[in-house]
């Protein structure tokens, strides 16, 4: 497989782009190799500019659950354009797309687009603060909310910290009213509520998936629940990536714990850059221009975006049967590579969340980002590098997940896992 096309535009990228890339993980630097640069996609194809073609389990990360160029999205989008492609003034598509979203939770009244999961999350703790009017945060270890300053936080000695940046260029002061708890271990929670009696929320990823595919324990988000209730605090769930993803509800589909905001992105942007964040009135009343709390963005509400979120989510509401097909098809994915792996003495951990999918080499269980980190990354990376080479493209990362799509058949999978097999059988010979 030839990518000389790619080796040359990466040179050139990185000439006039920070280290080639416009975000970290695009450049390879955890699997080896140079970062395909990517032509088109088609369907559940990526074709990069030397013409090579991917199956592809990354679907730009998470948003194409019909996969690339739906002809219904596609559509929407096109129609949109035509009519301009930013106004900085509301229009009724955002409240169409609003109309959708709330209607289907019990939990959320109001809801409010942003541009992205990062802003999304950073507003929706900037709300919690001035709801409860408190300063402190609980996040996970291994859970990733975007790159705002408060959230770029490395954990310290002990199970639970006051966080320390994690990125130079993040003062010390942004991040010291962020405790770190461990995911899926109440305990270190509750030592984070014993060290500050000035908590305003807890943040999490009910179904992590940037430790890879991690999901929280039903009886650890009631847990989580009933310490925020206890102390006056807010539970935020982080369903950027898993909403409308691993159900229809997100983890709120597949748990009984409702959190009190909840933030959004990926699907219902169908594609383009979308964010949002809801909550019940009270909340969101809080506000600006309603209430104090300021929060704005101009290209928030974008019509071209929220218009194909709206083609995007009505499509998922009018087929939520796609779900449990779509689980079959990541299950029958994960079955089949960890039994290749199985047989030629590899140890694979598994996970499957409706359409999400992730694999550690790792000969344990992983509940939380301590076990993820035990993981074989050199195996995974020459993993990774041999089904490139196949025409299968994962996520460039170890602490990635995986999403299967509407339009992969079974004879995709059954065609992958045949060449995981072949990949597994080479790694024993050369391990």
């Amino acid at each position: 497989m030839s990518i000389k096309n790619s080796l040359e535009a990466f040179k050139e990228a990185k000439k006039v782009i920070p280290g080639g890339v416009d975000s970290p993980v695009r450049a390879f630097k955890s699997v080896g190799g140079t970062p395909l640069f990517i032509q088109r996609g088609e369907g559940a194809y990526l074709y990069d500019i030397d013409g090579n073609r991917y199956i592809d389990f990354v679907q730009s990360w998470g948003p194409l659950i019909f996969g690339h160029c739906d002809k219904d999205i596609e559509s929407s989008v096109i129609k949109a354009a035509k009519k301009g492609l930013s106004f900085g003034a509301p229009t009724t598509v955002e409240t169409k797309l609003a109309n959708e979203i709330v209607q289907m939770f019990d939990n959320i009244d109001k809801i409010r687009f942003v541009s992205s999961g990062t802003e999304a999350v950073m507003s929706a703790i900037r709300l919690a603060r001035g709801y409860t009017n408190k300063d402190d945060i609980v996040k996970f270890e291994g859970c990733y909310h975007g790159h705002s300053d408060s959230l770029l936080v490395q954990a310290g000695s002990g199970a639970v910290t006051f966080g320390t940046p994690s990125s130079p260029g993040v003062p010390n002061d942004f991040t010291k009213h962020t405790l770190l708890a461990k995911y899926n271990d109440i305990k270190s929670v509750e030592k984070c509520f014993e060290n500050s009696k000035d908590i305003a929320c807890v943040i999490i990823e009910p179904i992590a998936g940037n430790m890879g595919l991690v999901p929280a324990h039903r009886e650890f988000l009631k847990k989580l629940r009933e310490l925020c209730d206890k102390n006056g605090a807010l539970l935020i769930f982080d369903e950027v990536m898993s909403g409308f993803r691993a159900d229809l509800k997100g983890a709120q589909g597949l748990v009984d714990t409702k959190p009190d905001i909840v933030t959004f992105g990926k699907v219902i942007g169908g594609g383009m850059p979308v964010g949002a964040f809801g909550a019940r009135d009270e909340i969101m009343d809080k506000l600006s221009p309603d209430g104090p709390i300021y929060q704005a963005g101009t290209l928030s509400g974008n019509p071209v975006a929220m218009s194909a979120g709206l083609a995007s989510i009505q499509k998922l509401k009018n087929t939520p049967n796609i779900y449990s097909e779509l689980e079959r098809k990541a299950k029958k994915l994960m079955d089949g590579f960890r039994s290749e792996a199985e047989k030629n003495g590899i140890p694979l951990q598994t996970c499957v969340k409706g359409s999400m999918f992730g694999f550690f080499f790792n000969e344990n269980p992983v509940k939380n980002f301590d076990d993820a980190l035990k993981s074989d990354t050199k195996m995974f990376a020459l993993f990774h590098s041999k089904m490139i080479e196949s025409g299968v493209y994962f996520a460039c990362s170890q602490f990635e997940t995986g999403f299967i799509s509407t339009v992969m058949s079974d004879k995709m999978i059954d065609e992958v896992i045949l060449k995981a097999k072949i990949a597994f059988k080479e790694l024993k010979a050369e391990c």
